[in-house]
């Protein structure tokens, strides 16, 4: 059977001062009413049901996601009891999976990525579903719309697979982020997609890649699903957790997997990895500004204002980002904004964790 598995676990640090550790990106209503995460559940209706939902978080997280999504069942939620990486949350999602269901196909989405087409997006679901039936590990690729130096890059090989209106290609090779140069000859070749982080195969297929690349951390994997609903399970889990290797799957797994194949998509797909990404989710108004909270504006052009409980006024500015919270304020010059990072770091070294 076709199930999701939506990774919740990141912390988005570009998006601070909103976005922290007790309540991160997905927890955010970025593009509208719906959280990120609400939104990466819904929009998947009604190709799954909300029980072939499963999520994937930090323990701390659980019970708030819980309540964005009360359709999706508790017993859903996996507890990854520290962050170790993509490759180890999407293998302990596998377990679950095949113990309930030994055919289970799953598809790994994120919880924090704004896609404007959800019809486009389930059909793509639709056909990877019947690509991995056939054996294929599938990853969407996103086309680009411009040379970014901000996304990794797959190349596409020439023998296609056909499934409905879409066309899936071998991979050739995953490319990390490049420079600009390299990422201009890249979209130039036409030969190129955006990694965007979306996976589907069966689930017991990705486990055999789990045990012929990681064999150490498919070791430990078993040592965990021989304990599946006993009473066993959280203390085994809590203690071979901390000791397995953080890796993300790119580079433990899809870069050295055999039979992989890349679904060209157009979704409306951003990864909100900035808050420049605001002003494609959110239509600026006639003097080019997105405005959230409460504002006043005077000759305020390009930039954007977001606010929570207190009025903000800008007088003369162009091109800024200003972000407001209780406790941070942030003003940054567009095109500074993956800067936040420093930031973030320099927060951290003081020591107030309240703080990010």
């Amino acid at each position: 059977m076709y199930k999701a598995v939506v990774m919740a676990g990141g912390v988005g640090s570009r998006m601070w001062p909103v976005s922290r550790r007790a309540h991160p990106k997905q927890l955010l209503r970025l593009a509208g009413a719906e959280t990120m995460f609400g939104h990466s559940v819904t929009r998947m209706d009604p190709l799954m049901l909300p029980e072939h939902v499963y999520v994937v978080a930090r323990a701390d997280l659980i019970d708030t996601l819980s309540e964005q999504v009360p359709s999706v069942p508790k017993a859903n939620f996996i507890v990854e009891p520290e962050g170790r990486g993509t490759a180890p949350a999407i293998g302990l999602a596998a377990i679950h999976l095949l113990r309930d269901d030994p055919d289970a196909i799953m598809a790994v989405v994120t919880a924090d990525h704004f896609i404007a087409d959800t019809a486009a997006f389930r059909t793509a679901l639709a056909a990877a579903e019947a690509l991995a039936a056939a054996g294929h590990l599938v990853t969407l690729g996103m086309r680009p719309t411009f040379a970014s130096t901000g996304f990794g890059y797959i190349r596409q090989g020439r023998r296609s697979y056909p499934v409905g209106d879409l066309v899936a290609y071998d991979v050739l090779r995953f490319t990390e982020k490049p420079d600009a140069a390299t990422a201009e000859d890249m979209v130039r070749s036409g030969e190129y997609v955006w990694n965007g982080g979306m996976f589907v195969w069966r689930a017991d297929r990705v486990l055999g890649e789990f045990r012929r690349q990681m064999p150490a951390f498919y070791e430990q994997l078993g040592r965990i699903a021989d304990v599946l609903g006993t009473a066993a399970y959280e203390p085994t889990l809590a203690r071979v957790w901390p000791t397995v290797e953080r890796e993300t799957i790119d580079y433990g797994v899809m870069e050295g997997a055999r039979d992989v194949v890349v679904l060209p998509v157009e979704i409306g797909w951003s990864d909100v990895g900035s808050w420049a990404s605001v002003f494609d989710i959110r239509r600026p108004d006639v003097d080019g500004n997105v405005i959230v909270g409460e504002t006043e504006t005077l000759e305020t052009t390009n930039s954007l204002v977001y606010g929570g409980d207190r009025l903000i006024a800008t007088i003369g500015v162009d091109d800024l980002i200003i972000v407001d919270t209780p406790d941070a304020l942030l003003v940054c010059r567009r095109g500074r904004e993956q800067d936040v990072k420093t930031i973030v770091d320099r927060v951290k070294a003081r020591g107030d964790e309240s703080l990010y």
